[in-house]
């Protein structure tokens, strides 16, 4: 894996969650949907809701599918700063750091920075070189 393969890891896991929530938004207002619909109407005695039932057991699921992959993001993102703090200079950690842990664009971190885009280009470019991927993301 290169330095930068593993540092877009966090991005593509942060996105995969943001991905379930708007999953997770649409089961529960599905849900909330069926039980407005489900209060309108006459009970039947003896038959359960089982399309209830299997919604919300999707959306339990569904919630601690999240918290796992949060989890993972948090241990990443540690991992992660960890591997940047190794980095000596400061500008390589600025940029490492506001590129794949705050998932900043290249203009928002020239304009930070007080650089060109060019320049930090350039800048990222060292500071991949510098970065030591773990032994175990190989």
């Amino acid at each position: 894996m290169t330095p930068k393969e593993y540092l877009k890891q966090a991005r593509c896991l942060d996105v995969r969650i943001n991905n379930k929530l708007e999953q997770l938004e649409s089961l529960n207002a599905l849900a909330q949907k069926a039980t407005s619909a489900l209060n309108g109407m006459p009970r039947q005695l003896g038959r359960p809701n089982s399309g209830m039932a299997d919604t919300i057991a999707k959306i339990v699921d569904l919630q601690e599918e999240i918290d796992r992959d949060i989890d993972m993001l948090i241990d990443l993102k540690r991992d992660i700063l960890t591997a940047v703090n190794a980095v000596e200079r400061l500008e390589y950690r600025l940029v490492l750091e506001s590129r794949y842990l705050h998932f900043r664009t290249w203009q928002e971190i020239a304009d930070t920075l007080g650089c060109n885009i060019r320049h930090i280009y350039r800048l990222h470019d060292a500071a991949l070189k510098k970065i030591r991927v773990p032994p175990t993301c190989h």
